[in-house]
């Protein structure tokens, strides 16, 4: 009786076992929390875009250890990087993205936390040339200099990239830390306060230093170009995460990189969508992101970004701001090699590249090719699309022409002849000299650039004027 109990016993637990295995494993739940900065063009393509278009989800494993995982993806929008610091500091995101100042930030405050630290594992977005942040007055302002605004009421959002370009462009000049009446205040909050006239200037990283001129209250009169120092965004990950489940940080670089092919498949439609998606004009998208345009979105950890990472902090020490923290050190490039590699793509061979898409095709309307793309221009007809031109005069010329044509025209572009960086054409000082028309985002560099070819520094609708008559003024 005993042996037959036993024996029920033992088969009844192997049925429980069989039962058991028999049933579908319930499913583990990973939350990953993404902080993004939707209207910070810069990084759209590590976030908005990713995000609309549903690319991590189409890149996340499925199979070894993640047969039965649940993948809860919570994306959480951001006005500036300081707050992402602050989420990812209480594990409520894993991943963030943010500008150079800010990331340097995010990296020493995680230096001590023992829980994680916080590793560079992709850039979104940059500019060599430093263009990008930027200090714009009101329209009707009497300033035109950095020099101008001395003793004046300037906001910046502390803590941002562009705060650090402020930093960067007094201490170069020399000023003392009270040379501006420096308050902090957010991107919305600076621009109301600028088209009300209630501040002198306002600073702002990208796309606040176009946008504003472009909606027509505000003139730009600093560019981070002049600070000689490269601007960019990237992406950092808690290292708790990123241990445990590497293949999902791979997966999420890998959406970055579809991301970049998929805005410049159609540049044009991009701007279109990344408008939709987060409210900045199409246009000023464009001027960050098409082609030859501001920003060269590539993910690649360049040294030279590196390099001006190490500037940063020696800013920011010299402020008292910061103690030791080493970039370089910092870095985790590993997730990113293996995601090109995966993706069948030449890591090393982007890493040394480092030019941008650029303006090319036929000038249809000087009848010419496009030679030097930071010599052309653009002009956005509505019904037409975004039409390449080979030069100043000759984006101005085919702009009269469109408009004589009674044509809707949305914008027109041009290059700064100093600087390189692509301009809204009617918000540039124009240089006209013996029948050539010079572009300028700023107006000493236009005076002097007629004074030196013994021309005249004209707004835009007179330079228009000149191209139609051949230069003449």
């Amino acid at each position: 009786m005993v042996r037959h109990v036993q024996t029920l016993s033992t088969a009844m637990s192997i049925a429980a076992v069989a039962l058991a295995l028999a049933q579908p494993a319930k499913a583990e739940t990973i939350s990953i929390g993404i902080g993004t900065q939707d209207t910070t063009t810069n990084t759209v393509t590590a976030g908005t875009v990713i995000r609309q278009l549903h690319l991590f989800e189409k890149y996340l494993p499925t199979d070894g250890k993640y047969a039965n995982i649940k993948f809860e993806l919570e994306w959480q929008n951001f006005t500036s990087g300081p707050p992402v610091t602050n989420a990812m500091m209480a594990n409520k995101l894993q991943f963030g993205m943010m500008g150079d100042y800010p990331l340097i930030v995010n990296g020493f405050t995680f230096e001590s936390n023992p829980e994680s630290k916080s590793r560079l594992i992709a850039v979104a977005a940059y500019s060599l040339s430093g263009s990008g942040n930027g200090i714009v007055v009101h329209k009707d302002s009497p300033y035109y200099d950095l020099g101008d605004l001395k003793g004046k009421l300037v906001s910046v959002p502390f803590g941002s990239a562009a705060h650090g370009m402020v930093l960067k462009a007094m201490q170069d000049r020399g000023y003392p830390a009270d040379f501006f009446q420096l308050v902090s205040q957010s991107p919305d909050v600076g621009s109301t306060n600028l088209q009300e006239k209630k501040i002198d200037a306002h600073a702002d990283f990208v796309p606040f230093a176009e946008l504003l001129p472009f909606r027509g209250f505000a003139r730009k009169i600093f560019d981070g170009v002049e600070t000689n120092l490269p601007t960019w965004h990237g992406v950092v990950v808690r290292t708790d995460f990123a241990d445990k489940y590497p293949e999902v940080v791979t997966a999420y670089i890998k959406a970055i990189i579809a991301a970049n092919q998929w805005l410049r498949a159609d540049p044009k439609l991009a701007a279109e969508k990344i408008q939709e998606w987060t409210g900045i004009a199409k246009e000023v998208v464009y001027i960050f992101l098409g082609p030859s345009g501001n920003m060269t979105a590539d993910p690649t950890i360049k040294p030279a970004l590196i390099e001006a990472a190490a500037t940063d902090v020696k800013v920011l020490q010299n402020l008292g701001r910061m103690k030791e923290f080493d970039p370089r050190k910092w870095v985790d490039d590993s997730f990113i090699r293996k995601a090109y590699g995966e993706m069948k793509l030449d890591y090393d061979a982007q890493l040394a590249n480092a030019r941008n898409y650029e303006i090319s095709g036929e000038d249809k309307f000087c009848k010419k090719p496009i030679a030097d793309p930071r010599k052309s221009g653009e002009v956005w007809v509505d019904d037409e699309g975004i039409l390449p031109f080979s030069s100043t005069t000759c984006t101005l010329g085919a702009y009269a022409d469109f408009k004589a044509k009674g044509k809707k025209i949305n914008v027109a572009y041009v290059f700064d002849t100093a600087r390189g960086i692509k301009l809204f054409a009617d918000q540039a000082f124009f240089a006209v000299a013996g029948g050539d028309i010079a572009p300028f985002l700023l107006k000493k560099d236009a005076e002097a650039y007629a004074a030196k070819n013994n021309g005249k520094v004209l707004g835009f609708e007179d330079a228009v004027k000149s191209a139609v008559t051949g230069g003449k003024t």
